[in-house]
This record gives structure tokens, C-alpha cells and sequence, in this order.
């Protein structure tokens, strides 16, 4: 396939994302108050510094390391220390979070992830795997502190409806989209057509962490996971966050989907270059489509939910779609052409994903708990992750032994999806985090 045919492709998921975005705005929840627009707006434009920050360093990590002249061997155990950080130390952040406060805790993140950006400057490979530790801890907070500040702020400190939070959480996921083909860009820009080399965007990272610090700090205000008079040490909210989970069905099932969906997405994101790799596709081009379909599926998910179809129904279709694509892909590995194609529905699934996923979870998971919750849910995918990339980078298994194993586990997550949309059919008429979590 030429490289004219890839932007043909871009040019028309483009089509149908425009298409996607007339169809819901046709039907589209519409929050004209003023209030919440304006908080909306605020964390909207936070959360796009931080994740700007944490995709500028996606497309060059891999080619950092290689120009530094690591072999494949110790670039993998650098790849596994992020991850394995992830896991360890992420079930206690989210416990300090809800102890000390989130917006201290955001704050730490910006400190800690520029200081993992700033050792990609050294080629000392305890300096880069100081990084990696450094940058698995703030993954670990960039996707638990800064979502439970905002539905903190929504529920309790404005008192929104509940609903309102699908629609942050669906323009969440398409700015991602938009801030993802964006930092590709960027990077491409700084580190080939100015020739800065592949460690430049680290430090373009650093100046987001800045400005978003800065941000956080001259506006956002404190909230806890807990009364100050009820808090509780870090090691025992851990542990009692741990207890929720496998007491209450309906959080041990929100951790079991996330954990098979993002694992697999994740071990995606190491596959499809190697599998794409015999038609020397334009790798940038690749990127962008693959993000414009995710803002696609959330186009898809902004009108199912207005339409009445509740966030468990759509994470059930995010299951199936991923499913579909990967067993799809496990037949046809050495038909790259195909791969792609299927690779796009895998994305539109991602993109069904994550604002049904963070609904339901501001919906089901207790306040006290929330960030310690979240942090225990990202343990197994993170194990499940840095176990397949011991495998692939070790030579043990094909991309095709790969693929059906994550077929089975999205299969898997299609039979739990399934179980909590047929016991919690009414999410949408729930107050978050309340009803649902007491009643059961």
C-alpha cells in the first residue's frame, strides 16, 4: 500500500469522525450551565497539558534508548521497570492522594514525571532506569489523582447531576485524540526537522509539567478522600481500598474489565509497529488515524448515551470491538494490509472505552476510596503487560500467540461486561458513588 493510500485512509476516518460529530449533535446532552462549563473548561485544559506531556514522550522512548546503543535485552527491562513501578508503587499513591490531598498529589506529579523526563538526558542506564521507576509512579498518578480531584469537585463540592460527568469524560477522551496526533507531530517537529534529537521532546514534555503545575497551583482548590477527621493512614486505606474491591461485586468487576481492556491495549501499542513493519507504512500518518478513530468512538459513545444507552452497554460494544479486532489480526498476521484496517476498529473501540469506563467508575467506586481503588485496579494490567513484553522482546512467543492470548482476555471481558450490564442495566439514574455502592 502506498503512502498516498494511508492518507487517503486518514483523510476519510477524518470523514467519518465529522459525520460521527453531526449525528450527536443532533441529539447531543445539552449543559448550558454556566458554572460547570467553565469548571469543565478549566480541568479540560489541565488535563491536556498532562497528558500532552505524557505523549510527547511515546513516539522517541524506544529510539532514545536504541541511540543510546542499548541492546533489545536491557531496552526490555527498562520497558518492565515502568511498568512493574507502576504496579508496586501505584497502590500506595492513590492511598496519599486520598490522605494528603489530590491537588498536592497532582502537583508531585509534575515534579516527578519532569524528573524522569530529565534523566533521558543521560545515557547512564541507572540514570534512564531511575526514570523509568520515576515515570511508572507518575503514570500511576496521572490516571487516578486528577480524575478523582474532578468528580471530587463535580459531586460534592458543585453538587452537578451525575449524567453531566459522561460528557467530560467523552470530551476527555476526544481531546486525548486531539492532544495524541498533536504531541506526534510536535515531536516529529523538534526531534527531525529542527534535528534535536530524540531526547528534545522529553524536554518539551517539561515545559507542559511546568506550565500545568503552575496552572494546578493558582487554581485548582484541595479535596480529600476522606474527612480530615475521618482519615485514615496510607497502609490502611490501601489495605481497606483492597477490602471494598473484593467485598462489592460491582467494583471487583469495574477492576476486572479495566484491567483485560487496557492490558491489552497496551500490549497492542508494542505490536502493531513490528506488524506493520513489512510495508514500510509513513509511521506518523499510521498515528494520526489511529487517533482520529478514537475520537471517532467517542463521537460513537456521545450519541449511545444521549440516545439512552447506558455506559455498561458501551463498554460491552468496546469489548466486542476489541475482540473482533484482534482475533481479526491473529489470522491475518502476515497480511499487514488487513491488520491495519482492524487495528482502526480496535481504536474506535478505545475510544468507546474510556468515557464509559470513567463514567461507570465515578458512578460505582466510593469517594474515600477512589484514588487507592483505581490505583489497585491498574496492579494486574500492569503485571499482565510487563509479563507479555518479557515474552515478546525474549523471543518466547510469536505476535500471533500474542494476539490470541488477547483475544481470550477481551473475549473474557465481553462475558463481564455482559454480567454487569444485565445486574446494573440503570447506571444512569444513580448518584455517583453513593447508591449503588450502598446498596450492595
Amino acid at each position: 500500500m502506498a503512502d498516498y493510500s494511508f492518507h487517503f485512509v486518514l483523510g476519510f476516518c477524518l470523514a467519518c469522525y465529522f459525520l460521527a460529530q453531526w449525528l450527536v449533535s443532533k441529539d447531543k446532552l445539552n449543559v448550558t450551565n454556566p458554572t460547570f462549563k467553565r469548571f469543565q473548561r478549566d480541568y479540560l485544559f489541565v488535563y491536556s497539558l498532562v497528558i500532552m506531556s505524557d505523549w510527547l514522550q511515546g513516539p522517541y522512548l524506544y529510539e532514545l534508548y536504541s541511540f543510546y546503543q542499548y541492546d533489545e535485552n536491557r531496552i526490555a527491562a527498562l520497558y518492565v521497570a515502568g511498568f512493574g513501578s507502576s504496579a508496586v508503587f501505584g497502590t500506595f499513591t492513590g492511598s496519599f492522594a486520598d490522605r494528603f490531598g489530590r491537588k498536592r498529589l497532582a502537583l508531585v506529579f509534575c515534579v516527578m514525571y519532569s524528573l524522569s523526563c530529565f534523566t533521558k538526558r543521560f545515557s547512564s542506564y541507572g540514570l534512564l532506569m531511575t526514570g523509568r521507576v520515576l515515570g511508572g509512579i507518575s503514570t500511576s498518578l496521572l490516571f487516578s489523582v486528577f480524575e478523582s480531584w474532578y468528580i471530587h469537585e463535580h459531586v460534592h463540592t458543585f453538587d452537578y447531576p451525575g449524567e453531566w460527568m459522561a460528557d467530560t469524560f467523552s470530551k476527555s477522551t476526544l481531546l486525548n485524540g486531539v492532544v495524541a496526533v498533536s504531541a506526534g507531530l510536535l515531536s516529529h517537529v523538534v526531534a527531525e526537522t529542527f534535528h534535536f534529537g530524540p531526547v528534545s521532546p522529553f524536554f518539551v514534555a517539561i515545559v507542559f509539567l511546568v506550565i500545568a503545575g503552575v496552572v494546578i497551583s493558582a487554581m485548582w482548590t484541595e479535596n480529600y478522600g476522606a474527612d480530615n477527621d475521618k482519615a485514615v493512614e496510607p497502609s490502611t486505606n490501601c489495605l481497606e481500598s483492597l477490602v471494598h474491591i473484593v467485598q462489592h461485586p460491582h467494583i471487583l468487576l469495574i477492576g476486572v474489565m479495566q484491567s483485560l481492556f487496557e492490558s491489552c491495549m497496551y500490549i497492542f501499542v508494542f505490536l502493531w509497529t513490528p506488524v506493520l513493519k513489512p510495508i514500510h507504512p509513513p509511521l506518523g500518518i499510521i498515528f494520526a488515524s489511529f487517533m482520529v478513530a478514537v475520537m471517532i468512538g467517542s463521537s460513537i459513545f456521545d450519541h449511545l448515551f444521549n440516545a439512552g444507552q447506558s455506559a455498561a452497554r458501551i463498554l460491552q460494544t468496546s469489548f466486542i470491538l476489541m475482540f473482533s479486532s484482534l482475533a481479526i489480526s491473529s489470522v491475518f498476521i502476515h497480511r499487514p494490509f488487513i491488520c491495519f484496517f482492524a487495528f482502526l476498529l480496535l481504536e474506535i473501540g478505545c475510544g468507546l472505552y474510556f468515557p464509559a469506563i470513567g463514567y461507570l467508575r465515578g458512578q460505582h467506586v466510593p469517594e474515600e476510596y477512589r484514588s487507592a481503588i483505581m490505583n489497585w485496579f491498574r496492579v494486574p494490567l500492569n503485571l499482565a503487560v510487563a509479563a507479555v513484553l518479557l515474552l515478546m522482546f525474549g523471543s518466547q512467543s510469536s505476535s500471533r500467540t500474542i494476539f490470541v492470548l488477547c483475544a481470550g482476555m477481551s473475549g473474557i471481558g465481553i462475558l463481564c461486561s455482559t454480567l454487569f450490564s444485565r445486574r446494573y442495566p440503570n447506571d444512569k439514574k444513580s448518584s455517583p458513588g453513593t447508591e449503588i455502592f450502598e446498596s450492595v
